[in-house]
């Protein structure tokens, strides 16, 4: 018990410790405000088409079909050389946490990558251990290991092509596949 607590507070503080000012705009964001107890924004109005038409519509839960939590991102990024997983990961790692521990059944491929600097092994390494770290992460939220696998593409498989900034950071990551 005592050891879950420290560990706990342990990645409290780890990631806590790396708040960046870094904007991630084009991370996708679960709204929350267009569900109510858990039915789609699809289902949404449908009352209306059921008056009309007679026949309901169907909702499909995305998490039953392997795509894993739904509305979730499935991206982690990183800063530029690091692979210190920051603290606005939390929230997505705690809900993929929640997912794994509700299905044992499932496994996740955690797949690092990096920008284009650096040369091919450094970037291998460095993918790896953004991989590591999203598994520990992970872990320490309470999933199996034997659900985790951790890879590294390197800079082979960039998320964005281009050499700006912002480009650069899209490439910083961990992918999170079922």
């Amino acid at each position: 018990m005592k050891k879950n607590v420290f560990t706990s507070l342990l990645l409290v503080a780890l990631l806590a410790g790396c708040a960046s000012g870094v904007k991630l705009d084009d991370v996708p964001v679960e709204d929350k405000s267009a569900t109510s107890s858990g039915v789609s924004t699809q289902a949404i109005g449908t009352e209306q088409n059921t008056a009309q038409t007679g026949v309901a519509s169907v909702v499909v839960d995305k998490s039953s079909t392997g795509m894993g939590p739904a509305g979730v991102a499935h991206v982690v990024f990183f800063d530029y050389d690091s692979f210190v997983v920051r603290a606005e990961a939390r929230p997505v790692l705690e809900s993929h946490a929640r997912f794994l521990q509700a299905n044992k059944q499932r496994k996740a491929n955690l797949e690092g990558h990096t920008d284009e600097r650096g040369g091919r092994e450094y970037n291998l390494a460095l993918g790896q251990k953004r991989a590591e770290a999203v598994r520990q992460a992970l872990s320490l939220l309470g999933v199996a290991d034997s659900q985790l696998e951790a890879v590294s593409y390197g800079k082979e498989k960039p998320a964005a092509t281009g050499s700006s900034e912002e480009d650069l950071a899209k490439n910083r990551r961990v992918e999170i596949r079922y």
